[in-house]
C-alpha cells in the first residue's frame, strides 16, 4: 500500500479528489497527519466511509520506541526507534536556552564509512522515507512532550545520499500545514558528496549547511573519510563557495579533532586559507571516542582554536551534550545490534 505520509499537500489533495472526495479533504488528511495520528479511525472530522476507503489503499507509518536513555546530566533524551520493517534508527533530543533541537537520522545504516564514526561500521542497510524522517521529530515531540523549534540532519546515515526522499523531508516539515518549522531553523550536514551540494544550491533553500570537513589536505582526509577519493578538498571547496554565491547562507564546517591526525598548526593554516573569500565558520569538536576505532580524542584542541581565530575565522566548540546515555550518533543502535546477535 502507499506511504499516505510522505505526500505533499497538493499531491494529498489530489490524491483524495482521485477518491471522489472535495480537494478540502486532502488538507484535513495532511494535518491529521502531521499531528502525529496512528490509525485513520482518529481523523474524527471525516467520515467513516472515507476512513475505510483510506485504510484500503494507504498506509499509516508510526515508529515504535525500542530503547529510550534520558541523560541525567543535561535533559538530553536518546531514541531508538523500530520501524515497520524491524529496521531501527536513532534521534536525540537536546535541550538549549534557545529552544529545542532534534537530531535526526536519514539513512538505516550508512555507507560513507568515516573511520571515526559508529554509525558506518555495519554499513548501509537501506534509505529512510521522508515519513520516517518526519515520524522522527512528530514523535520525538509527542512522546518528551517538548516542542521542537529547531532540526538537525546529522544523525544516521548522509542525508545527501538520500537527496530525494530528504528534500521532500523538508518540503513536509516546512510545511505551513504541518509542523511549520522553517528553513532557518533546519540544519543538513553532509560529508562532502558535491553533486548533492551542488543540487542543493540550485533549490535556494535558507537551511543551514553543515559540512564534515575533518582534514584540510586530501592526504589526510582520504585517510579518515573515503568520500574524499571521489571528491577531493579543492572540488569540496568550489562547491561551497558556489553554495555560498548561491544562497548567501554563510557554511558550518565540521571538525572532529583526532590525536596527532588533523590537529597540526599547518592544517588550521590551509583551513583558513580555502576559507578566504567565504565567511564560513568552523566548529570544532571534541572527538567522540569510539571503542572499535584507533583514532582518539586530540589534546590539542584550545591550542588548534587559538591558530585558526588568529587568522581571524570564526570559530566554536561544541558543546558535549548526552555522555552517559550514549548520544554519540551510531552508538545506541550499534549496542541494540550487538546485544541481539550474542
Amino acid at each position: 500500500m502507499t506511504d499516505l505520509k510522505s505526500m505533499t499537500l497538493h499531491e494529498m489533495r489530489q490524491a483524495l479528489q482521485a477518491l471522489g472526495q472535495p480537494a478540502f479533504r486532502g488538507k484535513q488528511v495532511f494535518t491529521w497527519l502531521h499531528r502525529g495520528v496512528t490509525s485513520f479511525d482518529e481523523m474524527t472530522d471525516l467520515p467513516r466511509s472515507l476512513r475505510e476507503t483510506l485504510r484500503e489503499h494507504y498506509t499509516i507509518t508510526a515508529p515504535k520506541v525500542a530503547r529510550k536513555q534520558v541523560s541525567r546530566i543535561d535533559g538530553t533524551i536518546k531514541y531508538l526507534w523500530e520501524l515497520g520493517d524491524g529496521n531501527c534508527i536513532e534521534t536525540v533530543l537536546m535541550q538549549y536556552h534557545h529552544g529545542n533541537t532534534v537530531c535526526i537520522s536519514s539513512q538505516v545504516g550508512c555507507r560513507m564509512g568515516c573511520a571515526f564514526c559508529a554509525s558506518t561500521i555495519a554499513g548501509r542497510v537501506r534509505d529512510l522515507t521522508a515519513a520516517e524522517m518526519l515520524d522522527q521529530v512528530i514523535f520525538t515531540q509527542l512522546d518528551s512532550g517538548l516542542p521542537i523549534s529547531n532540526i538537525v540532519l546529522m544523525g544516521i546515515g548522509e542525508p545527501l545520499d538520500n537527496f530525494d526522499a530528504v528534500s521532500r523531508f523538508l518540503e513536509l516539515v516546512n510545511a505551513p500545514e504541518g509542523m511549520n518549522i522553517g528553513m532557518r531553523h533546519i540544519s543538513l550536514s553532509t560529508c562532502g558528496l558535491v553533486p548533492g551540494i551542488r543540487r542543493l544550491s540550485e533549490l535556494g533553500w535558507q537551511l543551514t549547511l553543515s559540512v564534515s570537513l575533518h582534514a584540510p589536505d586530501d592526504q589526510t582526509r582520504s585517510r579518515i573519510m573515503p568520500v574524499d577519493r571521489a571528491y577531493g578538498v579543492e572540488e569540496l571547496f568550489q562547491a561551497c563557495h558556489a553554495y555560498f554565491q548561491k544562497t548567501g547562507r554563510r557554511i558550518s564546517f565540521e571538525y572532529a579533532l583526532i590525536d596527532g591526525v588533523n590537529d597540526h598548526d599547518w592544517q588550521a593554516d590551509l583551513i583558513a586559507k580555502k576559507l578566504k573569500g567565504m565567511p564560513g565558520h568552523v566548529n570544532l569538536i571534541p572527538l567522540n571516542d569510539v571503542v572499535e576505532s584507533p583514532l582518539k580524542p586530540s589534546k590539542r584542541l584550545l591550542a588548534f582554536q587559538r591558530r585558526l581565530e588568529s587568522h581571524g575565522v570564526t570559530v566554536t566548540v561544541r558543546r558535549s551534550l548526552g555522555g552517559d546515555i550514549d548520544a554519540s550518533c551510531g552508538q545506541l543502535r550499534r549496542k541494540a545490534m550487538e546485544e541481539a546477535e550474542a
